[in-house]
């Protein structure tokens, strides 16, 4: 027996034709009334029926035992041959076949099965069940209002709880998440407090995945993006470790803790190397440290934070922003609230610190560029978040309203290039859609009653997973309008970036004219002074805030004094003439006064 079925038909021919015919009504059965019966039905009369001057209510209660699910992997293998017949040599699986289906009970249970089978084929091929009748029809997208749902939660399964302080999302699907605890309050830790850190199923909240057992707890842990077995941590002790899930929950290797940070290790990147194992690291120590994962005996390369490369002058830093379209180039955020531009095979050492951004009064917390403007980039520290842009030093072009709760972390949604998002203190999480709205954040969530303290979104951008204090991590989904790129979107961003961007060119230029300004008016006075004493305009000291101030009411004042010189509707233009002219007269006689009585002297 040998089916074969060959997809020649169109999907309009496959079944038997229905053929329809019109006909009119027909009497199949007529049954007449008994008399009889009716004779013997009795009506109930009277009727008791039971009344309550009360509403009716009822109450149910339901209490369900949590069930705790477990997966578990085996490695299957073909089966059903016997030992001495390899299944990998096909000589002898050809002999064993030829054997096998000259046995009648072989043959007689395939012809049993065969018409069963038959049967199935043929049914499932009659039609098509996963034939899509309206995908022609276009339906009308309607513009919802920004929201998000929550979809799961994990909780730190220990008894004492830990800060949830990085999370990390699997590298080959939105179907796992990996996240680091640890406290990071100093010295108030327990001796009992568990150092595990876990990888988590999305649809399982009940139990972790996998458990990492690192020799301190983790601050950052991340998955390698070129294999999704190998992550990297980095631990509250400054030592760098990395797993191999498929060798068990303990490190595969350690950096040597005196070749290591000296503070804990607030952030790893892996770097987009051709072996896929090169990776950096910084901490408050003021370092940044290059590794590779085969051999972690000491760092590949090391850069103080620091203009002289001077260890004891560098600068703490909280987290590193790398792109891999530049390989040599990466920013550090620091505790002074500075953003540091780095280039890490610079010719000499000054050169290696590219430039500073200030504008942040605390640590910097969390630093991203824009995945579709990699010019621009985020910043988030203190009260409030900045965009810049690297044309500008001075200043950044945008920022958010200064929040009455501190900032924690924040990110750009890795689809839409005009939202990014941000997590506080007070437990909310606001996501921004400047495009939308430049005041206020789009939509704000309280996610939790407790202090977030890290975020990540899927590379997908419909999902968001949020960190908080009390080791809860909660995984979040995000409306149709967040993680949908508009088709104009890419064009209003550039042209907005570009726009203040030039704004703030202009106001970087005026302030700087300013200053000369005031810098040649001290240097007269200074000329001026025949006794050396400073005047009180000297002794002041040079207040750079005012100078804004002074420029704008300069500015209005000429705008008032062109406006007094432009003529009114009544007036004639012979009359403003003719007192310009005179105006100018009274000037020339003012100026030749002096000379006459210089004269006379």
């Amino acid at each position: 027996m040998e089916i074969v079925y060959v997809y020649t038909k169109k999907r309009s021919e496959f079944g038997r034709q229905c053929n329809f015919t019109d006909r009119p009504a027909e009497l199949h059965v007529d049954i007449l009334p008994d008399d009889s019966a009716m004779e013997e039905f009795i009506e109930r009369d009277p009727v008791d029926i039971g009344i309550q001057c009360v509403q009716e209510m009822s109450e149910h209660d339901a209490n369900t035992e949590r069930f705790e699910t477990g997966a578990r992997g085996i490695n299957h293998t073909e089966g059903g041959w016997p030992k001495d017949i390899n299944p990998n040599e096909v000589e002898q699986v050809t002999r064993y076949r030829k054997k096998v289906e000259k046995d009648e009970m072989y043959i007689g249970a395939v012809m049993q099965l065969g018409s069963v089978m038959e049967h199935c084929i043929k049914q499932n091929n009659a039609i098509d069940i996963y034939e899509e009748y309206f995908e022609d029809v276009d339906v009308e997208s309607i513009d919802e209002a920004a929201s998000a749902k929550t979809i799961n939660v994990f909780r730190d399964p220990n008894e004492i709880k830990r800060t949830a302080t990085h999370i990390s999302w699997f590298p080959d699907g939105p179907r796992k998440l990996a996240v680091a605890y640890c406290n990071l309050q100093f010295q108030s830790t327990s001796p009992e407090t568990s150092m595990d850190s876990y990888i988590w199923d999305v649809e399982n909240p009940n139990k972790p995945e996998m458990t990492l057992k690192p020799v301190s707890p983790l601050v950052c842990l991340e998955y390698n993006p070129k294999d999704s077995h190998v992550l990297l941590g980095g631990c509250y002790n400054g030592q760098i470790a990395y797993w191999d899930t498929r060798k068990g929950s303990q490190p595969v290797e350690l950096t040597p803790i005196e070749q290591s940070h000296r503070d804990p290790a607030y952030k790893t990147v892996w770097i987009g190397s051709k072996t896929g194992t090169e990776c950096f690291s910084t901490s408050t120590d003021g370092q940044v440290l290059w590794w590779d994962i085969r051999k972690l005996g000491e760092p590949t390369d090391k850069l103080y934070l620091d203009k002289k490369q001077e260890f004891h002058n560098a600068q703490g830093a909280y987290c590193l922003e790398f792109e891999q379209t530049m390989p040599t180039k990466f920013m550090v955020g620091t505790e002074q609230g500075s953003i540091i531009s780095c280039n890490r095979k610079a010719k000499t050492p000054n050169d290696k610190i590219a430039a500073f951004f200030n504008g942040h009064i605390g640590p910097v917390y969390s630093l991203q560029r824009n995945p579709h403007f990699t010019k621009n980039f985020l910043s988030v520290g203190d009260w409030c978040a900045r965009i810049w842009s690297e044309d500008i030093r001075e200043s950044s072009i945008m920022w958010t309203k200064q929040y009455s709760s501190y900032l924690t972390d924040g990110c750009w949604s890795p689809i839409r290039p005009a939202v990014f998002f941000i997590t506080k203190m007070d437990g909310t999480l606001d996501v921004w859609d400047i495009i939308f709205k430049q005041n206020n954040p789009t939509l704000t969530l309280q996610v939790c009653d407790v202090p977030l303290h890290s975020l990540r979104v899927q590379e997908q951008g419909k999902l968001v997973a949020a960190g908080s204090h009390d080791g809860t991590t909660t995984l979040l989904e995000l409306s149709e309008g967040l993680y949908t790129m508009a088709r104009n979107e890419k064009n209003l961003v550039t042209a907005m970036f570009e726009r203040e961007t030039r704004r703030e060119k202009i106001l970087d230029a005026r302030h700087k004219e300013i200053r000369l300004k005031e810098r040649g008016k001290t240097e007269g006075s200074k000329a001026e002074g025949e006794d050396g004493e400073r005047t009180k305009e000297e002794e002041e000291p040079f207040e750079e805030e005012n100078l804004y101030e002074k420029a704008e009411t300069e500015f209005f004042s000429i705008i008032e004094a062109e406006k007094k010189k432009q003529p009114t509707p009544s007036q004639d233009f012979a009359e403003v003439e003719k007192n310009n002219e005179g105006e100018t007269g009274d000037e020339e006689k003012s100026n030749g006064e002096p000379e006459t009585d210089t004269k006379k002297d």
